[in-house]
């Protein structure tokens, strides 16, 4: 192997180390800033091919678990989002010509389009391993209830692939970050949760395991809940109530079951419920059941996972050869709105894979949402590369729209998240717990919940502009 193609290769596996479960931040940094060094100074002459090598390191280490739930899907991904990052190169030399300093400014701004590109192409966007998520526990998180993930992208390419005053001067902004609290949003009340995990083993697709068997483990840990704790509401994961095949959840076992210990404790539950809608479809619902065993509210997951709870391109694949009945029916993506009401408080829910989406997350909190729910269900894929990378898009989250996040899963990780980011009480893998927090209510909206992405879009489309106008002019003056 090439010596630059080893350290390409390199470069992106420290980039890939800074992800959880790994999570060691300051990787991202120090590989970024040999990828640009490589770039500006070795790579001009195959742009393209240099960030394919710095991106395949990245991504095939902290894409893994793609593998056990699709091979050939993960193949296509991790090419895919490597020839993202091989074009945002090709245009950043062309437009960074005039000098090294514009060059590492364009390659700044075009990775990071490359990286916004991700969080909605292909498949509706598969916005994992992305540079935001390593730096959950960086300070550079700072500028999530800023600008959300892109900034925070921006930010880190910027101060990696600059010179040193720049760098100084992106270091002097995430201090001034750290210093001032941006946060606009209001303490409006308290609320006691208790998040349900039954355990189980990981690895798991559908079939592997009896549903009825998740759904009474579920229910012999809520069991354990003592009488007169306070509580606002239960929170149970993502389809962790399976009545695909039986019918519907009015009128079934499983609620008759809920509903009696939501009447022993006198509390609503809020639980993850999958039925059917028609013969070869389901929906994947978060359901508010009272006391009295009524119904109140309801969300239909909008965000599905691509091979996951559908399968694109299922005929081709199938002509291929490709296992493609591990997901055997097609989620039918929701249309109600981003929340469910529960004991007077509005909850922004995000059923799962939806938390990695930051403007799906906004929508609960713009209309009114006063905490963040995060059910969800991992128990399909071995190891813990998914899961750790969800917890850390629950503390962007979290800081994004400066609300607690409350993240449920029945076999892990399942925890409370503070608007700071902290992590609280998190779960192992594979236990039966039930963990219960007063979480504080919030109102009001951090600048990033009002804006969007738009304007930090838009922000580095004239950046990029400014620095075609710069190197033009530079071109010009050098031919004179």
């Amino acid at each position: 192997m090439r010596p630059s193609r080893a350290r390409l290769l390199f470069a992106g596996a420290l980039v890939a180390f800074s992800m959880p479960p790994w999570g060691w931040w300051p990787l991202a940094l120090i590989g970024c800033a040999m990828y640009a060094n490589v770039a500006v100074h070795g790579g001009r002459r195959a742009p393209f091919r240099s960030a394919m090598w710095w991106a395949l390191g990245w991504f095939v280490p902290s894409l893994a678990w793609m593998w056990f739930l699709t091979v050939p899907g993960y193949a296509i991904v991790c090419v895919v989002f490597a020839a993202f990052h091989g074009a945002a190169a090709v245009i950043a030399n062309l437009i960074g010509r005039a000098s090294d300093a514009h060059h590492r400014t364009a390659l700044a701004v075009t990775h990071t389009f490359a990286e916004v590109l991700r969080l909605s192409f292909p498949f509706g966007g598969v916005p994992l391993a992305t540079l935001a998520i390593s730096q959950s526990q960086s300070p550079f998180a700072r500028f999530a209830g800023a600008g959300g993930v892109i900034l925070i992208t921006f930010m880190v390419l910027l101060f990696s692939f600059s010179d040193r005053r720049l760098r100084v001067a992106v270091a002097g902004a995430v201090m001034l970050l750290v210093a001032v609290p941006l946060d606009s949003t209001r303490h409006d009340g308290d609320a006691t949760y208790a998040l349900v995990q039954g355990g189980g083993r990981q690895g798991t697709h559908v079939g592997d395991v009896d549903p009825r068997d998740v759904f009474l483990a579920h229910l012999a840990a809520t069991r354990m809940i003592p009488l007169n704790t306070g509580l606002t509401a239960v929170i149970w994961p993502e389809n962790v109530v399976n009545i695909t095949g039986h019918g519907t959840f009015s009128g079934s076992r499983e609620l008759t079951e809920i509903s009696a210990e939501a009447r022993r404790l006198g509390v609503p539950f809020v639980v993850g419920i999958t039925e059917d809608a028609g013969d070869n479809s389901f929906t994947n619902a978060q359901v508010v059941v009272q006391p009295d065993g009524s119904v109140t509210d309801r969300y239909d997951k909008k965000r599905r996972v691509p091979f996951g709870e559908y399968m694109p391109m299922r005929s081709w694949l199938r002509a291929l050869g490709a296992p493609v009945d591990l997901v055997p029916r097609d989620a039918v993506p929701g249309h109600s709105p981003g929340y469910v009401d529960a004991a007077g408080v509005r909850m922004s829910v995000a059923i799962s894979w939806e938390v990695f989406f930051g403007g799906r997350v906004n929508e609960g909190t713009a209309d009114g949402g006063r905490i963040i729910v995060n059910p969800t269900n991992g128990s399909s894929y071995t190891w813990t590369i998914l899961q750790s990378q969800q917890l850390a898009s629950s503390r962007l989250r979290a800081r994004e729209q400066g609300r607690w996040v409350l993240q449920v899963a029945p076999t892990g990780f399942s925890a409370f998240v503070s608007p700071e980011g902290t992590v609280h009480q998190r779960t192992a893998i594979s236990e039966q717990r039930v963990i219960t927090r007063t979480v504080q209510l919030h109102t009001g909206r951090t600048l990033y919940s009002r804006t969007g992405n738009a304007p930090y879009i838009f922000g580095l489309l004239l950046l990029l502009a400014w620095i075609m106008r710069r190197s033009a002019r530079a071109n010009r003056i050098g031919r004179s």
